[in-house]
């Protein structure tokens, strides 16, 4: 099943322009995936899992402004980048991987939250479609949701609540992720309390915010933010930081 789900991801992603993959597609993750945490500014009360988009590593992450966006708004959060970057989606392990991580962390804080920028978007709906109701907080930046047709054949549908996913699969395979991330947008049109918990950002000129658009009524009311600009940190960040800041109102 993981090779399976890694050749489909690398067929899915390498004609993603955005993505960049055409060119070059990486290769094996390391043994550990690489993470750094950002102590708290306050006693910690909740952990923070950043998940980067395509081009980030730990680096780019601490760069992004993501972290002050955070603990400007909640400074009782430890703040965790995790380098899951694309070697980790073609291993097939990259929801095992993330659970080790956040696990653990459960008993130690009140609210545990994931963010999810671009691709890490897509993988926190599949670790949320894995482990559904377990995160306190899923905070979706621009997220990768599929291909064209996809997009259109649930645009075509009437948006994600008329969609039809079709079975759930008993496992992810080599052509499901990008679809199984839309069952579950479609999911909360009928368990509307696990929307809740979900925010979403997308830049107003930025390549995803068609799928953006139709994921927004499905949230409650507030929920979506949609800003100026494109597919970039500085847009994500600035909106973040007021959700933060109302999340712990």
């Amino acid at each position: 099943m993981k090779r399976r789900l890694a050749r489909g991801l690398r067929v899915a992603l390498s004609v993603l322009p955005l993505l960049g993959l055409a060119a070059c597609l990486p290769g094996r993750p390391a043994a550990v995936m690489p993470t750094q945490q950002v102590p708290a500014r306050a006693p910690a009360q909740m952990l923070v899992v950043v998940l980067p988009g395509r081009g980030d590593d730990l680096a780019g992450l601490r760069a992004s402004g993501i972290v002050e966006a955070i603990q400007g708004g909640r400074p009782d959060a430890d703040v965790l980048l995790a380098g899951a970057t694309l070697p980790y989606y073609f291993e097939g392990r990259l929801i095992e991987r993330l659970h080790a991580l956040i696990e653990p962390a459960r008993s130690r804080y009140r609210e545990v939250w994931m963010v999810g920028a671009s691709l890490g978007g897509l993988g926190a709906l599949l670790y949320e479609r894995e482990h559904p109701g377990q995160l306190d907080g899923l905070l979706l930046l621009a997220p990768y949701m599929g291909g064209g047709a996809l997009i259109e054949d649930v645009q075509a549908a009437g948006g994600p609540a008329a969609w039809q996913p079709g079975p759930r699969p008993a496992q992810l395979d080599a052509d499901n992720p990008p679809r199984e991330a839309w069952r579950v947008v479609h999911d909360w049109a009928r368990q509307p309390q696990d929307a809740r918990r979900v925010w979403l950002v997308c830049g107003r000129d930025d390549g995803f915010v068609t799928a953006a658009r139709m994921i927004a009524p499905l949230l409650p009311e507030g929920h979506y933010r949609e800003r100026d600009g494109g597919h970039r940190w500085s847009v994500w960040s600035a909106a973040a930081a007021g959700i933060f800041a109302e999340s712990g109102a």
